[in-house]
Order: C-alpha cells, then sequence, then structure tokens
C-alpha cells in the first residue's frame, strides 16, 4: 500500500568522572563500560561525535550529556523538566539533536556555550519524537512512536514535516537512511517496514512474512539491503529493496533472544544485542556470509540496550544500558 500526504533556554553544566566497569576476564572480551554517575538514569543511545567524546540521554533524568573516553570524564546539560530525551545524534559541526520524547520537541545543544533550543513539533499530534538519523543533507528524519507517524526535521528553518502511517497503532521505532535519500522505519507493533522517498514523500509499507513479527530496530548496508531484528520472534532478517524480497536467520538465543539495538560497522556485520538472556548478549552477524561470527556477554549485564552507533574512526560501536553504563565494543 502506498500513500501519499502533504506534508504539513535553559542550560546547567555538571561534570563528573565515572569509573570503568572491569569484570574478571575482561582483558579478553572485546566489550568495555564506563558507569554513569548519575544513578538510575536510563542512560541510552550514545552517539560519538567529531571531538571524540560521545553524546548520549538520561531518559528518566532529563539530561543529555558527553563522555570523554580518554579520560572517562563526564559533563551534564539539565534539559527542561518533562522533557523525556529518548535519542541524540550530533552534527558535524559538533551540534548535539535530541528528542524530547515526552516534551514533544526536537532540541539543540550547542557544545561551546551549553545552550539548550527547543523545535516544537509542527504538527501537535506527533507529541513524542522517537529516534533521529541524518541523511546526507543534514536533515534529521525521525519516528513519532505512539502519535504513528514519521517526519523530517529542517535545522536551518526548524521546521518538521509529518506523515501519518497507514496502519493504525504501528508504532514506528528504529530508522535508519540509504544512499539513495530513502528513509526505513520500522513499524514496531504492525510486522512491517515503511519507507519514505525524499524526493515525493511517499510512504510505502513492507509487510513481513510472520504476523506475529515485532521488528524493532533496522540498519541499512552498503549495498542498500535493509537489515532489521525481531524483537518477539528472535530472528534477524533482510529486505532486498530491489525485489522486495525477504530472509530471516534465527537469532543464537532462540525465541527468548529478545534482540533490540543494533548497528552495522564498515565491513557490513552487523552488531545486535540480544536482551532476552541475562546478561545481554553482543551478537555480531557478517552479513556477508549469512553467519554469526561471535556472541559476548555485556559485563554490567546490561538489562537492555536500546540503540547503538558506529564510530568508523575508531571501529566501536557504543551503547547505553539499563545497568547505568555507557559502553562499547572493539569491532576490530
Amino acid at each position: 500500500m502506498i500513500r501519499r500526504i502533504a506534508l504539513m533556554v535553559i542550560a546547567v553544566g555538571v561534570s563528573c568522572m565515572g569509573p570503568l566497569v572491569t569484570p574478571a576476564g575482561a582483558q579478553e572480551s572485546p566489550i568495555r563500560e564506563w558507569t554513569v554517575p548519575w544513578d538510575e538514569s536510563r542512560p541510552r543511545d550514545p552517539y560519538p561525535a567529531p571531538d571524540g567524546r560521545v553524546w548520549f540521554v538520561g531518559q528518566t533524568a532529563d539530561y543529555a550529556a558527553w563522555l570523554d573516553p580518554e579520560t572517562g570524564k563526564f559533563h551534564r546539560y539539565d534539559l527542561s523538566p518533562g522533557a523525556g530525551p529518548h535519542n541524540v545524534v550530533v552534527a558535524p559541526d559538533g551540534t548535539a539533536w535530541y528528542t524530547g520524547n515526552r516534551g514533544a520537541h526536537i532540541g539543540s545543544i550547542d557544545p561551546a556555550t551549553g545552550a539548550v533550543r527547543e523545535y516544537p513539533m509542527s504538527n501537535p499530534d506527533a507529541y513524542d519524537p522517537h529516534t533521529l538519523v541524518f541523511d546526507d543533507a543534514g536533515r534529521l528524519w525521525f519516528t513519532v512512536q505512539h502519535g504513528n507517524m514519521v517526519g523530517r526535521f529542517d535545522p536551518r528553518s526548524g521546521i518538521s514535516d509529518v506523515i501519518a502511517v497507514p496502519t493504525a497503532n504501528a508504532r514506528p521505532y528504529g530508522i535508519d537512511v540509504a544512499s539513495d535519500g530513502r528513509m526505513w522505519f520500522t513499524e514496531f507493533a504492525a510486522a512491517k517496514l515503511g519507507t519514505v522517498d525524499p524526493a515525493s514523500m511517499e510512504l510505502t509499507e513492507v509487510v513481513l512474512p510472520r504476523d506475529g513479527a515485532r521488528p524493532r530496530r533496522l540498519v541499512v548496508t552498503s549495498d542498500d539491503a535493509v537489515w532489521y531484528v525481531d524483537y518477539a520472534g528472535g530472528f534477524i532478517g533482510r529486505v532486498d529493496p530491489m525485489d522486495g524480497s525477504i530472509e530471516e536467520w534465527a537469532s543464537p538465543s532462540g525465541a527468548a533472544a529478545r534482540p533490540y539495538g543494533m548497528a552495522v560497522d564498515d565491513q557490513d556485520r552487523v552488531w545486535y544485542v540480544e536482551t532476552g538472556p541475562r546478561p545481554n548478549r553482543m551478537v555480531a552477524f557478517d552479513t556477508n556470509t549469512q553467519s554469526v561470527l561471535g556472541t559476548w556477554p555485556i559485563p554490567s549485564g546490561a538489562g537492555s540496550v536500546r540503540h547503538m552507533a558506529y564510530d568508523p574512526r575508531t571501529g566501536f560501536v557504543w551503547f547505553g544500558t539499563d545497568a547505568n553504563t555507557i559502553g562499547r565494543v572493539d569491532t576490530r
């Protein structure tokens, strides 16, 4: 089904040092973690900045922050009460952009001055912006989970344009952009993926092969294939955008895997986390051979890893955990 729809400052700085989590056997693990100094704030969605710092948000404590992995230093920016930040990305100029998931806005933070600016959603029905991703033109695409929309935000104008998802209560969730500028997203409650043509703003839905599938996150590899994880069924899947064919592979922990956060590296290996096992397990999947390369327990246990980002400059995949840590896995 294809539907075309017309598109419609306060800062507080805090600096702390966080201890490195060093479990037994850590020297053999590619995973390192730092404990966040603000307790039970659900640090999530870390994103590497051009200066080497790693930004993240405290979802339950209304802050954005960065970690300097070289020194272990943390620095915090308090956001407006009730912002409920969900996700953060960093522009090439160093500006951090975040979603005010409970505050119905997209916000920016100037790293030089600490100034925070909020941009309310242009459509009031888009009340819970969820996950952001940049396209090559510097625009931000985003999902709106309970508002059941996807949108595009122009940082130059501060205007957001949104499109309603045709399937009711689909819960748009994970998002990525292909090399041709096409935006892809998951419909977590609908066993579908969606895609938007950036020129026409036409939205197309892709039906997955199992009604019970719950696709949560996705990534796009260098050949523009779309890879997703099925949180409910314990699968990793691939959609070929050329012919629409879909293949799936069982995750190592099977139906109990609960795969969630994922990222893709510069060798088209998909890294994702099984959040069903305790501790959570990091999985490396080779998309060229369609095989699992390895699995590693996350030292802190993690609780859940909800989103991840790959830094091609260092080879690190960054993640946050419900165990109040920021971590990285060395993919090299």
